[in-house]
């Protein structure tokens, strides 16, 4: 009974590589009922949940985990996306302020088109 319930508890923890944001628990695909398949080996055979998870990691990759462990590597990728968002945010704003400063400012009126403005106001 307990080992049924590790094996329910790491298994909803664990994703199927086929069906991406599932768990192998939810999942009714061959490679998740494989997975569930091999972890309940693993565990009978005696080893610990982490010894279990840690195997499946080493065969499938860390992708397999539905929650990632937060290492240096994944938090690099987790704040890559924001990062270039301020960048770009960033070169756009520079962008349009240099455009802004470099733009010619209006030409002044001649006498001639000054009088013309002058008529069409007082009518």
């Amino acid at each position: 009974m307990l080992k049924r319930l590790a094996l329910l508890a790491i298994s909803g923890e664990l994703r199927c590589l086929v069906c991406r944001n599932e768990s192998i628990d939810e999942s009714n695909a061959d490679l998740a009922r494989d997975m569930r398949l091999l972890l309940r080996e693993r565990l009978v055979a005696g080893d610990s949940d982490a010894e279990a998870v840690a195997y499946l990691v080493d065969r499938f990759g860390e992708y397999v985990l539905l929650r990632p462990k937060m290492t240096g590597e994944n938090i690099a990728l987790y704040a890559a996306g924001p990062v270039m968002l301020l960048v770009g945010f960033g070169i756009a704003l520079a962008f349009v302020r240099r455009r802004r400063a470099t733009e010619p400012a209006p030409a002044a009126l001649s006498p001639e088109e000054e009088a013309r403005l002058k008529d069409i106001l007082e009518r």
